[in-house]
């Protein structure tokens, strides 16, 4: 079988980048046309930018989430300076859930949940593209295994 690779979907990063950027031109735009002569108001141009920041962490933390599926593992690996990567046997798989909020359905994403057997904790994958068909595949290839 081919291996498979799950990454949190780009389009809330996106949504999150075209808003940050419809707030930053509407700063920029009450600043050139009424806050420019008011005292103190000279900063704004300069701290805007700051306003990207929080989209840019996610869209970090979003690049560097994986969940490859390689023969008889599940690997899910995040994180830049300190990794963390935690591994699953694919036979120990019991269950796999989708979760959709209604902003979630509407983008056709997903939160997917994998509980294993002996273990107390899920593992959560946020905001999968086509969650279901990657769910309906990991179960698959789960009962292939056994």
């Amino acid at each position: 079988m081919n291996d498979l690779t799950i990454r949190p979907t780009a389009k809330f990063v996106l949504l999150r980048l075209i808003l940050t950027a419809v707030v930053f031109l509407a700063l920029l735009g009450f600043y050139f046309v009424s806050w420019r002569e008011k005292e103190g108001m000279h900063i704004v141009p300069l701290i805007a930018p700051i306003i990207f920041v929080p989209v840019l962490i996610r869209a970090v933390k979003r690049r560097l989430t994986r969940v490859t599926v390689v023969g008889d593992r599940l690997r899910y690996e995040s994180g830049l300076a300190a990794k963390t990567t935690r591994t699953i046997q694919l036979s120990k798989v019991q269950d796999v859930r989708v979760d959709q909020r209604p902003g979630q359905r509407m983008f056709g994403v997903g939160d997917i949940s994998i509980e294993t057997a002996g273990e107390a904790s899920r593992l959560t994958i946020p905001d999968v593209d086509h969650p279901q068909a990657i769910a309906d595949e990991i179960l698959n290839r789960s009962q292939a295994i056994r």
